[in-house]
């Protein structure tokens, strides 16, 4: 099994030599990796170029997420390309396997796996990875929802239609609803795990969940998130993070970050989506619906997880 793996990047020193030993130790073990790099001040491309990478540059007034995509992809060599973010590791050695075997199936165009943060991640971002992620698999999913910080494409698909350089976020979900739109699936692979670092200001988070917002509304515009909605589904979601982490014994520690996360998230997600009209019940459940008052155990799995060094 090949794949070329395509990492976007800027000034992520501190996170790339992880990734790469997590790459090191997987049982996939053709692999090229191509690093998109946006203008990094670090050794971000040095310890690229150390691990053996290709380095695509692309210049930072011309970054978009689709665009840096683009040049990814069409610098990769395989059939195969899984796409990752540079502040991501994988959890098992198989990540690769995991994330490759539902090409197995023609028909299927993307995969994307599971997605948990360290143990420092805000308690509800570790929520939401939570609801947007969870044990149980889906190998034909009835919807385009997916996520480029961990997933796999079919090049041949990409050069029929490129991502759309145009778009503030999201090129992952546009891509994944042309695709369903052509007849091919999207699969979701709870077993190919990666950890994902986050360590977003309030600042950060209402900025990212805005930018998302105006993509969705670019890609789904009769979409709407009113005022009293946003206040609804903040109220409710820090109310089920709050019993969440109770019940877990850790409050104390966590109360501030689920106030003001929750927050930013959905007063970031309104400021996105003004002007636009009402939302697919499928997707609003997929992104913004907390989880429930059931405790929601991690489920394990028989293989034994990478050992990273500190």
């Amino acid at each position: 099994m090949q794949c070329s793996i395509v990492i976007r990047a800027f000034n992520e020193a501190a996170h790339l030599p992880r990734l790469f030993q997590g790459i090191r130790a997987q049982t996939v073990q053709d692999v090229e990796v191509v690093l998109v790099d946006s203008g990094s001040t670090d050794d971000t491309v040095s310890i690229a170029e150390a691990h053996g990478a290709k380095i695509v540059h692309i210049r930072p007034e011309e970054f978009t997420f689709g665009r840096s995509l683009n040049l990814g992809v069409q610098a990769a060599s395989h059939e195969l390309v899984v796409i990752a973010s540079a502040h991501v590791y994988p959890v098992y050695p198989d990540w690769l396997e995991q994330l490759l075997s539902p090409f197995a199936d023609p028909q299927i165009a993307l995969t994307y796996g599971k997605q948990r943060g360290p143990s420092t991640a805000k308690y509800s971002e570790q929520q939401v990875f939570r609801r947007w992620y969870p044990d149980r698999s889906d190998p034909r999913q009835t919807h385009p929802f997916c996520n480029n910080a961990n997933a796999a494409i079919r090049r041949s698909l990409w050069e029929q239609r490129p991502y759309d350089e145009s778009l503030t976020g999201l090129e992952d979900l546009d891509w994944a609803k042309w695709a369903m739109e052509q007849g091919f699936g999207v699969a979701y692979v709870a077993e190919a795990e990666i950890i994902h670092v986050h360590n977003e200001t309030p600042r950060g988070v209402y900025n990212r969940y805005r930018r998302e917002a105006i993509a969705f509304k670019r890609i789904f515009p009769d979409e709407t998130f009113g005022f009293w909605e946003a206040l609804w589904l903040a109220g409710s979601n820090i109310a089920i993070d709050l019993w969440h982490a109770q019940q877990e014994g850790v409050l104390a520690q966590h109360w501030k970050s689920i106030f003001w996360f929750r927050w930013m998230q959905f007063w970031g997600t309104y400021q996105g989506y003004r002007q636009s009209g009402p939302l697919t019940w499928q997707l609003r459940q997929t992104f913004y619906y907390p989880l429930g008052l059931t405790p929601q155990p991690e489920n394990g799995r028989d293989v034994q997880p990478i050992v990273y060094e500190e």
